[in-house]
């Protein structure tokens, strides 16, 4: 391991903890070692009340104690650990991050919405070229979801909105599968929340949505499935997913109940329900914002944390 040193970047989101190990050479080379992700589930039963249930507690803790373990086997020199919305707006977050210094070592960084958009875009821009035309990148978390619009060289607006997919559950998902009103009224409370975001699309017109990972990668493991193609043995970052295959996925995802969703081949479990209220969200969009395409980025948060830290060595 002469000139190479081993990084771990943690994300500890409100849906999914994600962990990076790579080994970086003097040249700034990154090979990935380790890549996986948790169901924590951290927000699930308490985030729109404002705190972490026993529960999705104890669960953070067994999987960073995990990590930990990977981490010492892989013999990582150095670490950054970042958490998100969950945390962010929990009464108990403050109460997390110390339990999980005492157990298990890591120190926390709690990050705010404008830091975790800036990160996405950096973890976007290494898994494609984003050129010059305007793109609006689209993160939907399970607390937050994060929009961007941007170039190839920077960021021309950002706004982090606390309406990630577990809380729209919390608010519209009553019915399985979902009805007709709960859409509607989703997409009513979309309109509101996402004011902000609606200037910026008149400011600045982008015309492709750039999914980052999440809902994004399931829709993408479903169409390629379907079409006799496993993209686990593709090591691609970027991928397309056509508007067309989009929408009728969409009308297949939401007309279907947990058993019926969870039987479709390339769904996750940890997505099964966060992809439907996930999809209204998309929706909303792509039918308000005249966008005309759809890449989808495999990287993200964890992605940028790395970036930013090579640029700091």
């Amino acid at each position: 391991m002469e000139n190479k040193k081993r990084l771990a970047l943690i994300d500890l989101g409100t849906n999914t903890f994600h962990l990076l190990i790579a080994e970086v050479d003097a040249h700034k080379n990154i090979t990935p070692l380790v890549k996986l992700k948790e169901p924590v589930k951290l927000g699930e039963g308490g985030i729109s009340r404002g705190a972490i249930t026993p529960a999705a507690y104890d669960r953070a803790l067994k999987t960073l104690t995990y990590f930990r373990s990977l981490l010492e086997q892989h013999q990582v020199t150095e670490e950054r650990v970042m958490a998100t919305s969950a945390m962010r707006n929990a009464a108990n977050g403050p109460d997390l991050v110390k339990d999980i210094a005492e157990q298990t070592g890591f120190k926390v960084e709690i990050i705010s919405g404008d830091q975790e958009a800036e990160l996405i875009y950096e973890g976007v821009r290494t898994a494609l070229e984003i050129g010059k035309e305007k793109s609006l990148i689209l993160d939907i978390g399970g607390g937050s979801v994060e929009c961007i619009i941007c170039d190839g060289q920077r960021i021309l607006w950002k706004q982090s909105f606390e309406i990630g997919a577990q809380r729209l559950i919390d608010k519209f998902f009553i019915t399985d599968p979902i009805n007709d009103l709960a859409i509607e009224a989703e997409k009513e409370y979309l309109r509101e929340q996402l004011q902000p975001l609606t200037a910026a699309i008149e400011q600045f017109n982008p015309c492709c949505l750039i999914g980052s990972s999440g809902t994004f990668d399931t829709l993408c493991d479903i169409n390629s499935l379907k079409n006799g193609i496993d993209r686990q043995q593709d090591s691609s970052p970027e991928s397309e997913l056509s508007l067309s295959c989009y929408y009728e996925m969409h009308e297949d995802i939401l007309r279907k109940n947990r058993d019926e969703r969870l039987a479709i081949p390339g769904m996750l479990a940890m997505r099964v329900d966060m992809i439907v209220v996930a999809m209204v969200l998309i929706d909303f969009i792509l039918e308000n914002y005249a966008i005309n395409k759809i890449r989808v980025s495999a990287h993200a948060l964890k992605e940028g944390m790395l970036q930013q830290l090579l640029t700091q060595q």
